[in-house]
C-alpha cells in the first residue's frame, strides 16, 4: 500500500459547475469530448473494463487529499502526449464562466453579497462579461447602502433632489459611489491643501464659516475677511466694526436662494447684517451696550444676539428691526442656540433659559450647574450644556427638568455638538467623548491633545478636533481611533471647519527662521477630485480599474 502524508492539508481545486448551459461553446467542446472517449471505451474489451470500473470505484472511495495525491503520482508517469490528453479534457472545464452559465438575476444577486469595492475592482478586469455584470445599477446602489452612502441635496449628487422630477439629471449609484468612496480615501490618505499666507493683518481669528464660494473670517482686529473657497484668493475685506468681531454667520447661497446674508457682532456692541455676495453693508443694529458674545440665524430673516450686557436680543435682519429683547440672566450671555421658534442661551450666571423666539418670553430657567455654562446645543426637544464644573447636563425642553447628568470629563467643558442622539464633547482636560443620548452612556473616550480641547466638528463617519497642543487630529467616529494628523503641528489652531468634501483650518505659525514671530495660516483641504486621478493614493488604487474598465 503507499504511504501518504496526512501531515499537509491540500485543499481540492475549485470545481466549475458540471453541467452547460445548451448550445455554449463549452459545451460543444465537452461533446466531443465524450464522443472521443466513448469511441476509445468500445476499443477495449470486458475484463479490461472490468479493472478500469474497478480502479475507478476505488478511487472515489479515497478522501480529496488522497485523490490529490494519487493524481499527482499518476501524472508524473504520464509522457508529453499523454499530459496533452489531459490538458484537453481539463482546461474546457476550467474555462466555464459559472456567472455567465448562470441566469442573470443569480449572476447579480451573487455579487450582491461582495461589499468590498476593491474586490469588485478585481472582478471588473476579469472578462467583458464580469465587467458588464458591473454596471447595473442595482449592484452599486445596494453597495451604497452597505457604506451608508446616503443620496443628500449636496454636491456630490448635483443638488438633484432639490430639482424637481422632470428637471433632475441622470443620477448613477455607480458613479456616486466612485465619487464617495473617493471622498472617504483621501479623507484617510490626504487631500489637496492650498496654503494662504496672505491676505490677514495680524491679530487673533475669532470666527469661521465657509461653503462653496466664500470663506468668511472673523477676527479681534476689527475686520471681516471674505477669501474664494475654491482659489484661496482674498475677495475683500469687510470694515466698519469698531471693535474685534467675535460672532459671524451667513445663510443663503443655494441654486434657489444665490443671496447670502451675513450677520457680525463684537467688541463693539454693534450687530451688522451685510450681503456677503457684494460686501455692502444692510444695517447697522444697536442696542446692545456690552460686547456681543454670540449670535445664531433662525433664517434669513431673524437673528440672535447674545452679549456680555445680560441680555439676548432678536432681530428682523431683513427691515433691520429690533424683535424683542430677552432678560432674565444676571451675568454674561456665552452661548447660545436655536432650533425652530425655541431659543436657548447659557451665562456665566450658572444657568441656562429656554426662550420663545415667537414672544420672547423665557419658558424654562435651566438650575443644576453650579458654575459658569460655556457651551450649549439643542435639537428642539433637549438642550445640553456644558460648564465650568466638567459636567454636562442634559435637559427636557418641554419640562426644563434635567433628564441626565454626565460624567467623566475633569475639567471645563467648553464644546458640544449634537446630532440625533449623539453628542461629542470636549474639555480642557484635551478629552474628546462621544455619548449614546439614548441610554446616557460615554461610548468612547479618546485622550486627544496634550491641553485643551478648542474645537471639535463630526459628521456620521469622522470627528475633527483641534487643540491648545497646536495639533488637529483626524478620527474614526464609531471606533474612537486616530486616523491621522490633518496637517503639521501649528503653534495655536484658531478655528477649524469641514464640509464632506472640504476642510478649512485656520491658525498661527512660526514665521521661517530668519524671520521673528508668527503669522496667521489658514489651509484649505480638497477631498473630491471629481474624475481626476488618484493615483497617488494606494487606498484608491484598485478603484482605479473600476474607473478604467467601465
Amino acid at each position: 500500500m503507499m504511504d501518504i502524508d496526512h501531515s499537509e492539508d491540500i485543499s481540492p481545486p475549485a470545481t466549475p459547475p458540471s453541467y452547460v448551459a445548451t448550445g455554449s461553446g463549452h459545451h460543444q467542446r465537452s461533446l466531443s469530448s465524450i464522443s472521443n472517449m466513448e469511441h476509445t471505451m468500445h476499443s477495449f474489451n470486458p475484463e479490461e473494463m472490468d479493472l478500469f470500473c474497478h480502479l475507478k470505484t476505488s478511487f472515489q472511495q479515497l478522501s480529496s487529499r488522497e485523490k490529490q495525491f494519487l493524481l499527482g503520482e499518476i501524472i508524473n508517469c504520464c509522457d508529453n502526449s499523454q499530459l496533452v490528453y489531459i490538458n484537453s479534457l481539463i482546461a474546457p472545464r476550467l474555462k466555464v464562466d459559472f456567472l455567465k452559465e448562470l441566469p442573470i438575476e443569480i449572476s447579480l444577486h451573487i455579487l450582491s453579497f461582495i461589499d468590498d469595492p476593491k474586490t469588485l475592482g478585481r472582478i471588473a478586469c476579469v472578462s467583458t462579461f464580469w465587467n458588464s455584470l458591473l454596471r447595473d445599477e442595482a449592484t452599486w446602489k445596494a453597495l451604497c447602502m452597505k457604506h451608508r452612502y446616503r443620496r443628500r441635496n449636496s454636491s456630490i449628487c448635483g443638488g438633484e433632489l432639490t430639482n424637481p422630477p422632470s428637471k433632475r439629471r441622470s443620477f448613477s449609484y455607480r458613479e456616486y459611489f466612485k465619487r464617495k468612496y473617493n471622498i472617504a480615501a483621501a479623507w484617510a490618505q490626504g487631500g489637496q491643501v492650498k496654503v494662504v499666507e496672505e491676505g490677514f493683518a495680524d491679530g487673533l481669528v475669532t470666527s469661521l464659516q465657509f461653503d462653496e464660494k466664500f470663506i468668511v473670517v472673523g477676527c479681534d482686529n476689527h475686520r471681516i475677511e471674505v477669501f474664494d473657497t475654491n482659489t484661496g484668493h482674498k475677495v475683500r475685506t469687510l470694515t466698519g466694526h469698531e471693535g474685534g468681531v467675535w460672532a459671524l454667520q451667513f445663510m443663503g447661497g443655494t441654486s434657489q436662494d444665490p443671496e447670502r446674508t451675513l450677520v457680525s457682532g463684537g467688541c463693539d456692541r454693534d450687530v451688522r447684517v451685510w450681503d456677503l455676495n457684494t460686501g455692502r453693508l444692510r444695517h447697522v443694529l444697536s442696542g446692545h451696550t456690552s460686547t456681543v458674545r454670540c449670535l445664531k440665524m433662525k433664517d434669513k430673516r431673524i437673528a440672535v444676539t447674545g452679549s456680555r450686557d445680560t441680555t439676548l436680543r432678536a432681530w428682523d435682519i431683513q427691515n433691520g428691526n429690533l424683535l424683542h429683547v430677552f432678560l432674565g440672566h444676571q451675568s454674561s450671555v456665552r452661548c447660545l442656540d436655536i432650533a425652530g421658534d425655541l431659543v436657548v442661551s447659557g451665562s456665566y450666571d450658572s444657568t441656562a433659559r429656554i426662550w420663545d423666539l415667537t414672544t420672547g418670553q423665557c419658558r424654562h430657567v435651566l438650575v443644576g450647574h453650579l458654575s459658569q455654562i460655556y457651551a450649549i446645543v439643542t435639537d428642539g426637544y433637549r438642550v445640553v450644556t456644558g460648564s465650568l464644573g466638567s459636567h454636562i447636563r442634559v435637559w427636557s425642553v418641554e419640562t426644563g427638568q434635567c433628564l441626565a447628568t454626565l460624567y467623566g470629563h475633569t475639567s471645563l467643558v467648553g464644546q458640544l455638538q449634537l446630532s440625533g442622539n449623539v453628542l461629542t464633547s470636549g474639555g480642557s482636560d484635551g478629552c474628546l467623548r462621544i455619548w449614546d443620548l439614548q441610554r446616557y452612556e460615554c461610548v468612547q473616550q479618546i485622550s486627544a491633545h496634550d491641553n485643551s480641547v478648542t474645537c471639535l466638528q463630526f459628521d456620521d463617519r469622522r470627528l475633527v478636533s483641534a487643540g491648545n497642543d497646536g495639533r488637529i487630529k483626524l478620527w474614526d467616529m464609531k471606533q474612537g481611533k486616530l486616523i491621522r494628523t490633518l496637517t503639521q503641528p501649528a503653534k495655536t489652531v484658531w478655528k477649524i471647519q469641514f464640509t464632506e468634501t472640504k476642510a478649512v483650518v485656520l491658525m498661527q505659525r512660526r514665521r521661517s527662521p530668519e524671520a521673528e514671530g508668527v503669522k496667521t495660516v489658514m489651509e484649505i483641504h480638497n477631498f473630491d477630485f471629481g474624475n481626476r486621478s488618484l493615483k497617488n493614493m494606494p487606498i484608491a488604487e484598485t478603484m482605479m480599474n473600476i474607473d478604467t474598465n467601465f
